[in-house]
């Protein structure tokens, strides 16, 4: 059993199968447990990521390895929801600009977005969807969830 599994990593890999081979025994892919391992698949994640190319089989493991961080996060890191304001003052700092360029770039009133930052005002789906798209966030990273 364990040589047709090799073939068919070597059918999959061929000669580079021995790269996937070492991520495993480096990091096995299985279910995480604890903070530690997190913090260990983490490193390994970044280690892949400042790459410059991945070969093939190192890019499996890292979606696999992905996965398996995001499936531990999702049920041990809970998240809170987050506002509209809240989200919003988080992107413009992340993209390091300000209201104005902000309201330029997505196409709205410079006012709705100060009243927005201000708690005054929610978002509307137009405003989502243009938001999203400047700043280069899925729509539904402004939708609570509940």
């Amino acid at each position: 059993m364990a040589r047709k599994c090799a073939n068919t990593i070597r059918s999959v890999y061929g000669k580079i199968e021995d790269r996937y081979l070492d991520l495993v025994r480096r990091f096995p892919l299985r279910p995480l447990r604890t903070d530690a391992e997190l913090d260990q698949a983490i490193a390994v994640i970044d280690s892949l990521i400042d790459r410059p190319a991945l070969t093939v089989p190192e890019q499996d493991y890292l979606d696999v390895l992905s996965d398996l961080v995001e499936g531990y996060e999702s049920e041990a890191v809970p998240m809170s929801p987050v506002g509209d304001a809240e989200l919003l003052r988080f992107l413009i700092e992340q993209k390091a600009v300000n209201q104005a360029a902000v309201a330029v770039g997505a196409g709205i009133a410079e006012s709705t977005i100060s009243e927005v930052l201000a708690g005054k005002r929610k978002l509307n789906r137009g405003q989502i969807t243009k938001l999203a798209r400047y700043f280069s966030v899925e729509p539904g990273a402004f939708l609570p969830n509940s």
